[in-house]
């Protein structure tokens, strides 16, 4: 039984105002925007197990008062697999057009995937949620 993951919901502070940054990001990893709403944005991509859909959704006026903390309980990253190093390169691109902050830039990390391999860029989203776009080669 596979585990792909079939949905995740991204809390911002203005859905709007993120919005061009994320249809940027996720139209270049082959996501398209399905619905617009009170509620926030979706995106889906259909795969070979389904549908797979990530949302963006407004945070509650108490919650966007707060920064969001990796190292606090909940999400730490979204990391996102590709099928080359070219595409990460092409990420990390996408992302510096868009001004977004560069956490790592492109680069080897041996110390994952067991030394097998992995290939990746780390940056933020304007809310501060670290995202990355990692290549690893298939075994």
């Amino acid at each position: 039984m596979p585990g792909v993951i079939h949905h995740l919901d991204l809390t911002v502070r203005d859905p709007d105002q993120v919005f061009g940054f994320y249809d940027t990001i996720l139209s270049a990893l082959g996501y398209r925007l399905e619905r617009k709403g009170a509620r926030g944005y979706d995106w889906n991509l259909v795969s070979q197990l389904g549908l797979h859909s990530i949302g963006i959704v407004k945070a509650s006026a108490q919650g966007a008062q707060r920064q969001h903390d990796r190292y606090a309980p909940g999400l730490h990253h979204v990391a996102w697999a590709v099928d080359s190093r070219a595409d990460v390169d092409r990420m990390y691109e996408t992302v510096r057009t868009l001004g977004a902050t560069i956490l790592d830039p492109p680069a080897d990390y041996p110390q994952y995937n067991n030394g097998r391999g992995y290939y990746a860029v780390f940056f933020s989203d304007p809310d501060g949620l670290k995202l990355e776009c990692v290549y690893t080669p298939p075994r």
